[in-house]
């Protein structure tokens, strides 16, 4: 039986439509009472992780921005975190201002977008068809600049650029590589969203990325808490889809890859699980968490 078991949410732990299955619930609740520390590592916002920890009971921790910050849910406070400084972000702003390219800022509580696209366009549209305490916050701001600039707090967990144009998005992706101080996820393949409406589901596609610290992962957030809870990384069992996701499966003792996932975590993976239509979490923690 494994100690942690660390779970993604996009793509992993919700569905399609943006929900939870009832058999991934049960088998996380099951997990639990056998003691297994359950913890969700998402790219999201603390504020829009909550709510679904608090959903599936787990209640005591979560990490947000793709691992820039590890949250004490019980405590009501920040344990760890490794921020973009301000005069970072400030730069990357630039950057994507004279690139003509979309961009949106993630802060502890929100997300700061000058419009409704992309990844937003995706989260408004999940918004209409969740619980209000399951709602992204999304702020808009004719001028982003000028906000940060004024902007007090030091917590800019990430920010995310999109693009449909290949050519232009990796024009950017060269000049990421190109600056310091600075980690970002290097997708290959365009991301495709469905969006829910009234007329309809429809897909979105589009290239994308996430710009954190440096120093940010999800496993390197994960050895904080491991060291926290005094357990060791053969304890840890890691579920997810993505590229935010590599790292804490290739070190984690079982690195578990949905059915959805991208061909490179596949590749990585310890098991692949079915999708996230198909209940692949619970079927990874049945498996495994023995």
């Amino acid at each position: 039986m494994y100690k942690l078991i660390a779970i993604d949410i996009d793509g992993t732990l919700v569905d399609s439509k943006g929900e939870i299955s009832e058999e991934n619930k049960l088998a996380i609740k099951k997990a639990r009472e056998k003691g297994t520390e359950v913890v969700l590592t998402s790219g999201r916002t603390p504020q829009s992780i909550e709510p679904i920890a608090k959903e599936i009971g787990a209640n005591n921790y979560l990490i947000a921005g793709n691992g820039a910050m590890v949250f004490d849910i019980k405590e009501n406070k920040v344990i760890y975190g490794k921020y973009l400084s301000k005069k970072k972000v400030l730069e990357l702003i630039k950057i994507c201002q004279e690139n003509d390219i979309f961009y949106n800022i993630y802060l502890k509580d929100k997300i700061v977008t000058e419009t409704i696209d992309y990844n937003i366009l995706y989260y408004d549209s999940e918004n209409k068809n969740v619980a209000p305490e399951r709602r992204v916050n999304i702020e808009i701001k004719n001028d982003i600049l000028n906000f940060i600039k004024k902007y007090e707090g030091d917590d800019f967990l990430k920010i995310a650029i999109c693009e449909q144009n290949k050519i232009a998005f990796e024009r950017i992706v060269e000049i990421l590589k190109n600056m310091k101080q600075i980690s970002f996820l290097d997708m290959k393949q365009r991301t495709v969203k469905t969006i829910k409406s009234e007329n309809g589901n429809k897909e979105i596609a589009y290239y994308y990325t996430e710009i954190m610290d440096d120093e940010v992962d999800k496993w390197s957030a994960l050895k904080f808490l491991i060291k926290k809870l005094k357990i060791k990384k053969q304890e840890v069992l890691a579920i997810g889809d993505n590229i935010n996701d590599e790292e804490m499966l290739k070190n984690a003792e079982m690195g578990v890859a949905m059915g959805n996932s991208y061909p490179r975590i596949k590749e990585i993976a310890n098991y692949i699980a079915p999708d996230n239509n198909s209940n692949g979490v619970a079927d990874a923690i049945n498996k495994h968490n023995t």
